[in-house]
């Protein structure tokens, strides 16, 4: 009698890699909350399984380093607007109502 041939094993399947690729890609293209919610459900869903999923944690750091560069760049825009708008209030204070030019430049104050 021969013996039956024995399958070969079967890799695990990680369930969080495909979300970690979309976490990931998410991070990257700048949807950088929706990128750091799908990388933590891909990498609990990984977890569980008992594997890593470099993707998912990559598409976190990734989506956090954007959150944190856009919140700065957001931050700046905003002060560069009071500052530009706030003088424009100190010139319509010194100068009165009316259109004025100063320095060939054109003010309307109300």
């Amino acid at each position: 009698m021969t013996d039956a041939p024995t399958p070969a094993a079967v890799a695990p399947v990680n369930p969080g890699k495909t979300t970690g690729v979309v976490a990931l890609v998410l991070s990257i293209i700048g949807l950088h909350l929706i990128g750091i919610i799908v990388g933590f459900v891909g990498l609990n869903q990984s977890k569980k399984a008992g594997q890593k999923n470099g993707f998912a944690l990559a598409g976190v750091i990734i989506g956090f380093i954007g959150l944190v560069i856009g919140i700065i760049v957001i931050i700046s825009v905003v002060a560069g607007g009071a500052a530009l708008f706030g003088g424009l209030g100190q010139i319509c204070a010194e100068l009165g109502s009316g259109v004025w030019e100063v320095d060939g430049v054109t003010y309307t104050c109300p």
